[in-house]
């Protein structure tokens, strides 16, 4: 089985205090140089992916609403954007940005999506994520959310946001069929730009979204962009099952990493899903040989960190060891998040790597230069190849 490994790049990094450590970069974290900093570093190190981080709320550290702190970095750039900006200073690396299905339209992200793969000649992915905070709600004005509390989910209006979540990824989808391959034809002798009876009207009409289409972007290189999810339990699960090439998960421990792939195949079962199985990527927070460094940076934060992912503090070595013993029962990838950037990123590239390489587990070079080449995904046909317009 061929391992992936793909970043989950966040400000200053995971840790709330990460802007405060001596090699941290604070000032230049809106800078497109610091980010291009990042992606090179990424793809030095031979990654699949990295994935950019987004919401329509201020970070807080509270789980529902702003808070008062002002030593926690504030902020952020918008990661569609981010990712295009990126795309001309990278030759390989996949560019994975999160844009919110709750508070965002079906069009314009497929519009965006597209447009960067077509700017990355084919290394654009996509993480589509529900925000169900009031707080986020309140910035638009059109929806009203009730309170959440992550330890009484009122799991009838999750489950709502969820199914609005797998109608949205099915349209951004039939947007991107929208246009087959060979709409354009662009013969200057004859007059003649486009074949309008291969652009097709995607007509979905559901419970959340009325979309006509089509798209106004030509089909992507890779036909469709991989899209990727975040998942914590099965309802999440199921939404990736429906519309997903990519799912990251959270165990803790190796029983748990067991227990997490079995209901993820439950959850293919139940939404019937057809083509090619989901993809299992682990997520762990890491800082590397950081016991003492996560014990620092908790201090200046004034609180130990909590994850939802698994923390890591060991060795490149017992991280190796922890990535090939959890590839033996499945998972196909890891989605690392470093605790310091850019500090816990280079480790990764610079240490990781080489202990994975030197077990025979990791490329040495990137053979793909397409997203789903390199994930051993196929290009699909349009669904509307061959249709009447």
């Amino acid at each position: 089985m061929t391992l992936h490994l793909s970043a989950a790049l966040d400000g200053a990094g995971w840790h709330p205090a990460a802007w405060r450590d001596p090699a941290a970069r604070p000032r230049e974290l809106f800078s497109a140089r610091y980010w291009a900093g990042l992606a090179a570093e990424a793809e030095r190190g031979l990654l699949d992916f990295v994935t950019f981080e987004d919401a329509f709320a201020l970070q807080s550290s509270r789980f529902e609403g702003h808070d008062d702190r002002t030593d926690q970095v504030r902020g952020r750039l918008d990661a569609v954007l981010l990712a295009a900006r990126l795309a001309p200073v990278t030759t390989h690396l996949g560019l994975v940005p999160t844009t919110s299905t709750t508070h965002s339209e079906p069009f314009h992200v497929a519009v965006g999506i597209a447009s960067l793969d077509h700017a990355s000649r084919g290394r654009a992915g996509w993480r589509p994520q529900v925000h169900g905070r009031d707080v986020d709600a309140r910035h638009f004005g059109r929806r009203e959310f009730p309170p959440l509390d992550p330890a009484a989910l009122d799991w009838g209006f999750v489950s709502t946001l969820f199914d609005e979540a797998a109608d949205f990824a099915e349209v951004v989808r039939r947007l991107w069929d929208s246009w087959e391959d060979d709409a354009e034809i662009r013969d200057a002798a004859t007059g003649r730009f486009i074949d309008r009876d291969k652009l097709h009207y995607i007509d979905f009409v559901g419970e959340h979204f009325s979309v006509r289409g089509p798209s106004i972007t030509p089909r992507p290189p890779q036909g469709q962009p991989l899209v990727t999810v975040l998942g914590h339990d099965v309802v999440p699960y199921e939404l990736a099952a429906r519309s997903a090439d990519v799912l990251y998960v959270t165990p803790h421990s190796r029983e748990q990493a067991a227990t997490i792939l079995g209901q993820v195949r439950d959850a293919e079962r139940t939404v019937v899903r057809t083509g090619e199985p989901l993809k299992v990527f682990a997520d762990v927070l890491v800082i590397f040989d950081g016991a003492e460094r996560k014990a620092r940076l908790d201090d200046l934060d004034g609180a130990e960190l909590f994850s939802d992912a698994l923390i890591f503090t060991g060795s490149a070595g017992e991280l190796a060891d922890l990535i090939l013993d959890w590839r033996e029962l499945g998972y196909e990838g890891f989605r690392l998040r470093p605790g310091v950037l850019p500090t816990d990123l280079a480790e990764i590239s610079g240490k990781l790597v080489p202990e994975l390489q030197r077990r025979g587990a990791f490329r040495t070079s990137y053979q793909e230069t397409v997203l789903r080449e390199r994930l051993g995904l196929p290009r699909p046909l349009s669904r509307y190849t061959g249709t009447a317009r």
